[in-house]
Parts: structure tokens; C-alpha cells; sequence
């Protein structure tokens, strides 16, 4: 039998919008980095999720934001790099 490889997978919700991180990325800073734009007034914090696609996220004192942490199927993909995302439509063929 098999051993079913898995990582942990972290997922940013944005006023109920939620975000799957790639891997590879540093909670604590962005945690720091949302922190900062809440007490200091709206401003942009870049993340990078699944498919390796970097998101921009305008922050403010007024959102409601949840971090979650989950073990999820390993993908190979997943490797945090932007500059190699996938997921798109020619992954499928």
C-alpha cells in the first residue's frame, strides 16, 4: 500500500473571499504585513497562491480577515514560484 504524501496548505480569507497560499510563503510576515495596513490606513499586501499567481489584496481596519490551516494532497506544482504558475486551461490537456 501506498503512503499518501501531503503539505500544509493555508488559506486566507478576505471578507468571506478566500485565498489558498502557495507554498513557501511566510505566514508570520504576511500576518505582520495585514497587521500593519490595519493600524496604519489602506494599503496593498501581495500574496502568492495556488497556481503560483501573485494576488493583491487592498487592506483596511474595516475588513474581516480569517488565516486557516490544513493538510491537504501533495501537488508538485505548488511550489510558490510565480514566475512558472499553472493551472490554467493548457494544465488540462
Amino acid at each position: 500500500m501506498s503512503e499518501v504524501r501531503t503539505m500544509v496548505r493555508t488559506r486566507v480569507a478576505v471578507d468571506d473571499v478566500g485565498f489558498l497560499l502557495a507554498q513557501g510563503q511566510d505566514i508570520d510576515a504576511i500576518k505582520q504585513e495585514i497587521e500593519s495596513a490595519m493600524r496604519t490606513g489602506p494599503r496593498f499586501v501581495d500574496l502568492i497562491v495556488v497556481g503560483n499567481r501573485s494576488v493583491s489584496i487592498l487592506i483596511s481596519a474595516q475588513m474581516h480577515i480569517v488565516i486557516t490551516v490544513e493538510t491537504a494532497p501533495f501537488d508538485e506544482r505548488d511550489t510558490g514560484d510565480d514566475t512558472a504558475p499553472f493551472g490554467g486551461l493548457f494544465d488540462l490537456l
